[in-house]
């Protein structure tokens, strides 16, 4: 990645924190395009070049994790599938450079936050959306690792909605316990009952 890629993509990714930020902070009503702007110090016209919403805003760095699952896919060393699928997973919800550069003063607080914005209807809209281009890559890249058709065969689909629904499960499951369970722990446990076939417990 050059420096002007790089630029572009640290403005995103900043513009996308600040967004998630100040709606957990204030409510998704009450937080304005330009607040956003000026929080990742860039002007509303820049948010524009972005994002089209506050809702793409905060859903964006979601997509990004789960998009960074079919690259690593992709260009994952040749194994068992479902040996390379949670390593393609699990490090992409650990804690990253982001997460430590915006550090959360109070957990149960934060946690309150989130559950409220994923609650906003307009919300729930973008991360199905976002869900759906997650999963559409991730069957692409699990048809090229398996040798499958993308557009005949069920398998690949399949392996993508099985991924995407563990992460959305875990990071909701996380969101529901008190004291909240590391949504990496979570996924780890949700995946290998997958690969397992989903025993009974």
């Amino acid at each position: 990645m050059g420096l002007r890629e790089r630029k572009k993509a640290e403005t995103r990714a900043a513009l996308s924190w600040a967004a998630l930020r100040l709606v957990v902070e204030r409510g998704l009503d009450d937080v304005k395009v330009e607040d956003i702007a000026e929080a990742a110090g860039v002007s509303p016209r820049t948010f524009n070049n972005y994002y089209s919403s506050k809702g793409e805003a905060i859903v964006a760095r979601h997509l990004d994790r789960c998009l960074g699952v079919a690259e690593a896919l992709r260009e994952g060393p040749a194994e068992p599938l479902w040996e390379a699928i949670p390593r393609a997973v699990l490090p992409r919800f650990a804690p990253d450079a982001e997460s430590a550069a915006h550090p959360v003063p109070d957990a149960a607080t934060w946690t309150a936050g989130v559950r409220t914005m994923l609650a906003e209807p307009a919300l729930q809209g973008e991360m199905l959306r976002a869900g759906a281009i997650a999963e559409a890559e991730i069957a692409a890249a699990v048809a090229d690792r398996t040798g499958t058709d993308l557009a005949n065969d069920l398998y690949p689909h399949l392996v993508a909605a099985a991924v995407v629904a563990a992460i959305n499960t875990a990071m909701a499951h996380y969101l529901r316990t008190d004291p909240p369970v590391p949504v990496r722990r979570l996924l780890a446990d949700a995946l290998a009952r997958i690969a397992a076939g989903l025993p009974t417990p």
